[in-house]
């Protein structure tokens, strides 16, 4: 008897051969029993499951071939005798998966693609069975066959496409992700990456993006299986399309990482998914590799940027846990600076786009801001500080420009920690120096740094006593354009900021239109770098305060539209530039009105009393409104208000808020304003931003919502998120005309359907509704009581009148009995419509005061025959309600009012009029309290 394992599996093999498979069984189990080497093992128990099989045992050749699997995954042969058995079996699902692994792994080998077809069309034919099975089968068969499709090269384009589509759509739904990721469909996507075509790439990612939404154990499989270095990799590439899809494949598993996105699916799968703290760590690392790396693309870097931007600082600064964020100072600080240090016009320049460095200012804003105690914020300076000094080397320009630029980025983030920065020993002298120098690049990166170190008045006073002259002289003597636009920035900046003799009035000398016809030809001018022309637009955004600018800016719509184009792009200097120069040109900034007794007071001391220049009148105003608004501005508005929220700051939501509240001004625009998207546009403004952008915006949506349809103005689910901001505006300490023309947008809305009113009744408006029809103000009263009339036909609101202990009822027969006809109008529509719903409020009316029947009465008689007919359905729904009360009524002057009317001859005028009246007649008659005249 042999005790050497590989002569016992020779001596199989040759059984096998001979098809003694009886005895080949014997020689591969006494092998099994002596052997102690995995990878032989593997062996026998595939040549042992191959002789089950030619026995026909087809569950011991599925157990041997399992258990050669469990040795080593990726054993084609075992896997194939499997699949093999498992067909004889009638597990057709199971065989199916086996042999979809073969083909992954061996795909030009024309019998496992025979395999699949054969065990496809058999399990078609399961399909039909319908239930749980028919599904998965189904679903299976539909990935299997998108794959192949994918994987051919002959494949048709339009199969292809249609393929690929159709896998991203599955991958988004959880059954159909789960089915993708039990197929072996990971490796599947990894080889569509693998070709490098760019098609296939997109669909494979933004496949695996959808199959890890919301799903922690299959998104934590997924990021190792694929490798964050790779996944990095891809993102890198300089493709905008793969580079943002790859990018949300990140986002995808960090959310799941993170516990955010959709509703986590819990299961046993929960019970396998280690500790994410180290995964997030591994992905936080690799970004802030890829912002230092030279093989990283500019969109690459953008991305990375982005997603440490979003995921790092704490969305809730509730929440104590700021770890993330020092753990990046620690281990990337250096890194950030590095990017924001960067010079474009130098050769070792990092591939940069034109919006990197302001992410990455961005995102050092966001991690000093996320710091909870003075210790971390002085780690942060230290290591600013300590970083900036080591790049200083007066014997090394270039080196030291690198620093200026670093100091420059930091004040376009963390602007107070910019400030401390510019206090270094001999920071702010070298950027003053810099400028003097004959370099340009030196020109150019040292005006800049003083145009964002000015910003703070104690710093533009330094500047102002030093730079000047050399700002000046730079911007007459330099041919280069990059310098000359920046120059002239700086000093509207610092004329803006000082309002010295050094400033822009001296330098312009009293002619500001010259400076800004340069600036609108600059930005204009589309062979200038976009980053160059972006300071054309902040150099009107300062030249524009100036009327005379402002109007000869309206009139160039070429500079309008440049303009308008240039917001598109994702840079939150432009955005807020561009909103700066809108809101000077309509004037939507804040004045302070002149008290006339001062005026003449200052006058008397011969003091100087500004006053208004003639182009910034109403008439001038209006204008240039009207232009900005055939030139687009509601587009681009649109545009940047959707905008990334790092982009789109607080200061600059609210003064595209102000421009938006003056474009509303005219009712005849607001139809356009609809149009181009500003309704949707206005809602986010309306929400989230500054106290005063939220009320702007609330009060250009009642401008809005008071005269518009609703259902066009903000089509959807839309609508209902405009009541909240209406009702916003309902407070005493907002004005007028704002509680005025968001009680008509609430009564607009009021009047389309049950639901409008509930949610305008969840939003707790009914108690300032109420408090409004109580007001002074005739207009307030009004508006407030025609809402009420439309709300009333709410049953919730009814039932708030028909409750005990509250004078609603009361105060709208009160307000019937008013001289207003407007308030009696909308009043009695109220009272009508309440008694017809709730016959209690029949008798309850005529409780809640003794001048109940006086005001009934002059309502029937009034001349206006809209009130007169509310008048008379009141009283036809009293005499309606209970015989008692029509006894009391029958008893009164009412009974003469209604004889009267009734008695007139038909008239197609009032004959609505004429008809209640006998209606109320007739059902006195009916209750036998007076008879027809023909009985009498």
């Amino acid at each position: 008897q042999m005790e050497d394992p590989i002569q016992l599996k020779e001596e199989g093999n040759k059984y096998f051969q001979a098809s003694d498979y009886e005895k080949a069984v014997q020689s591969y189990t006494q092998a099994i029993k002596l052997n102690k080497d995995k990878a032989l093992q593997a062996v026998l128990y595939r040549n042992r499951a191959a002789c089950f099989l030619k026995k026909e045992e087809y569950a011991k050749a599925a157990s041997d071939a399992s258990r050669a699997i469990d040795i080593n995954a990726s054993d084609i042969k075992a896997l194939y005798r499997r699949s093999q058995a498992l067909e004889k079996l009638g597990k057709l699902d199971q065989a199916f998966k086996d042999a979809q692994k073969c083909a992954t792994i061996e795909p030009r080998n024309k019998n496992f693609q025979e395999t699949l077809r054969r065990l496809g069309a058999n399990i078609q034919e399961k399909v039909n069975a319908g239930g749980a099975l028919r599904i998965q089968f189904s679903t299976d068969l539909r990935v299997q066959k998108m794959f192949e499709i994918l994987l051919d090269e002959n494949s048709e384009k339009e199969k292809r496409e249609k393929a690929a589509n159709n896998l991203i759509v599955l991958g988004r739904e959880e059954a159909g992700a789960e089915r993708i990721f039990q197929n072996n469909g990971v490796s599947l996507l990894l080889q569509l990456i693998e070709t490098k075509n760019a098609e296939l790439v997109l669909a494979a990612v933004r496949t695996l993006s959808g199959m890890c939404m919301g799903h922690k154990a299959r998104a934590t499989a997924i990021l190792h299986y694929l490798g964050i270095d790779n996944i990095c990799m891809w993102m890198s590439v300089d493709n905008e399309e793969i580079s943002l899809a790859v990018c949300n494949l990140l986002q995808a598993i960090s959310d799941c990482l993170l516990g955010q996105g959709k509703e986590e699916h819990h299961g046993k799968e929960e019970a396998v998914v280690l500790d994410t703290k180290k995964d997030l760590r591994m992905i936080t690392m690799r970004l802030l590799d890829m912002l230092v790396s030279k093989k990283v693309s500019g969109q690459g870097r953008d991305r990375a940027l982005n997603l440490l931007n979003k995921n790092i600082p704490r969305k809730d600064l509730k929440d104590h846990d700021n770890s993330r964020t020092t753990f990046v100072i620690d281990n990337g600080l250096k890194k950030i600076l590095k990017v924001v240090g960067q010079i474009p016009e130098m050769p070792d320049c990092l591939p940069l786009t034109e919006n990197t460095q302001l992410t990455a200012s961005v995102l050092l804003n966001k991690l000093y801001d996320d710091l909870r105690c003075d210790p971390e914020r002085d780690n942060y300076r230290v290591i600013c500080e300590e970083y900036i000094k080591s790049k200083i080397d007066p014997q090394d320009m270039d080196k030291t420009l690198h620093a200026i630029q670093m100091v420059s980025g930091v004040l376009q983030g963390p602007f107070d920690l910019g400030n401390k920065l510019l206090g270094m020993k001999g920071v702010m002298e070298m950027m003053v120096a810099l400028c003097g120098s004959e370099r340009e690049i030196d020109q150019l990166v040292a005006v800049e740094a003083l145009i964002h170190a000015s910003t703070k008045l104690s710093r533009a006073t330094f500047i102002i006593s030093n730079g000047v002259t050399l700002l000046k002289e730079i911007y007459k003597k330099t041919k280069n354009e990059k310098i000359k636009i920046r120059a002239l920035v700086g000093l509207c900046k610092l004329g803006s900021a000082g309002g010295t003799d050094y400033g822009l009035r001296q330098f312009a000398e009293g002619s500001t239109e010259k400076l800004a016809r340069q600036c609108r030809k600059w930005l204009c001018n589309t062979s200038i770098d976009a980053r160059t022309r972006k300071w054309a637009v902040e150099g009107l955004a300062y030249l524009t305060l100036d009327a005379d600018v402002k109007d000869d800016f309206v009139e160039d719509e070429p500079a309008l539209h440049a303009m308008f184009e240039l917001a598109k792009t994702s840079d939150k200097t432009i955005l807020y530039s561009v909103a700066s120069a809108l809101v000077n040109c309509t004037n939507s900034y804040d004045t302070k009105e002149l008290v006339p007794e001062l005026v003449q007071l200052a006058k008397f001391s011969k003091q100087h009393v500004p006053e208004e220049h003639p182009k910034d009148k109403k008439d001038f105003v209006v204008k240039r409104v009207k232009r900005l608004l055939k030139a687009g501005v509601v587009s681009a508005l649109a545009c940047m208000v959707k905008a990334d929220s790092a982009i789109l700051t607080d200061q600059s939501k609210e003064l595209i808020a102000r421009v938006f509240l003056a474009l509303c001004e005219d009712p005849k625009d607001r139809g356009t304003i609809v149009a181009q998207g500003g309704g949707k546009a206005l809602i986010p403004l309306a929400v989230e931003g500054t106290e005063v952008g939220k009320i702007k915006a609330s009060h250009a949506l009642a401008k809005i919502a008071a005269i518009s349809n609703p259902d066009i103005a903000f089509p959807g689910e839309r609508v209902y998120e405009v009541v909240r901001p209406l009702v916003s505006l309902l407070n005493t300490e907002r004005d007028g005309l704002q509680n005025y023309e968001a009680l008509l947008g609430l009564t607009n809305f009021s009047g389309r359907s049950d639901k409008l009113r509930m949610k305008i009744v969840k939003e707790r408006a009914l108690p300032d509704i109420e408090n409004y029809m109580f007001e002074n103000h005739d207009q307030l009263r009004q508006a407030a009581t025609e809402c009420m009339c439309n709300l009333v036909v709410n049953k919730e609101v009814q039932e708030r009148f028909v409750a005990d202990g509250n004078d609603r009822l009361k105060l709208v027969v009160l307000l019937c009995g008013e001289d207003d006809e407007k308030v009696q109008v909308a009043a009695a529509g109220a009272l009508a419509m309440l008694t017809a719903a709730q016959k209690k409020l029949c008798s309850k009316m005529t409780e809640v005061t003794t001048q109940w029947l006086e005001i009934l009465q002059r309502l029937c008689l009034h001349d206006n025959m809209e009130v007169q007919h509310r008048g008379l359905v009141i009283a036809f729904n009293l005499i309606s309600a209970d015989k008692e009360l029509a006894k009391k009524l029958v008893e009164t002057e009412l009974l003469e009012i209604l004889t009267y009317l009734g008695k007139q001859e038909d008239d197609p005028k009032k004959q609505h009029i004429i008809n209640v009246a006998r209606d109320c007649l007739t059902r006195f008659m009916d209750y036998g309290l007076i008879k027809p005249l023909s009985q009498a």
